[in-house]
C-alpha cells in the first residue's frame, strides 16, 4: 500500500484540475438553461404550499402506499388527470453552494483514486 502514498499529490492535483475545469464549464455553457420552468401562477403555489406546511423532503404526486393502491380506479383517475410528478423541497433561506461544492472536490478526490484498479492487481 505504499505506493497510495507516492500517488497522493498526483491524485489531489487530478481533483483540483477536474473541480476547477468543472466548476469553469458550468458558469460559462449553458449547460442546465433549460432544465427547469418557472410554474404558472408561481406566487399562488407558493403560498399554497406554505399553508400546508410542506416541509423540506421529497415528495412524489399522485402519492400512493402501495402497487395495488395504484391499480385501484381512484388513483388511476387521479393519474389520467394530472399533474404527476415529483417535488424537491428545499430548506427555506437562499440557496447554500459551499457544502456542495465540497461534497463535489470530495468526489473528485474519491474518483481520480487508483485503489479501484491497482487493489485488483495487489
Amino acid at each position: 500500500m505504499e505506493f497510495l502514498f507516492d500517488l497522493w499529490i498526483p491524485i489531489l492535483a487530478s481533483a483540483a484540475a477536474v473541480f476547477v475545469v468543472s466548476s469553469i464549464v458550468h458558469l460559462v455553457l449553458p449547460i442546465h438553461k433549460n432544465d427547469y420552468a418557472r410554474l404558472p401562477d408561481e406566487e399562488t403555489i407558493l403560498a399554497s404550499l406554505r399553508d400546508q406546511q410542506v416541509g423540506p423532503g421529497e415528495y412524489t404526486f399522485p402519492f400512493t402506499e402501495s402497487m395495488q393502491e395504484m391499480q385501484e380506479p381512484a388513483t388511476v383517475e387521479k393519474f389520467t388527470r394530472g399533474p404527476v410528478g415529483f417535488l424537491t423541497v428545499m430548506p427555506n433561506g437562499p440557496p447554500r453552494i459551499g457544502k456542495n461544492l465540497v461534497i463535489w472536490f470530495a468526489y473528485s478526490i474519491w474518483k481520480a483514486q487508483p485503489w479501484t484498479t491497482t487493489l485488483k492487481n495487489v
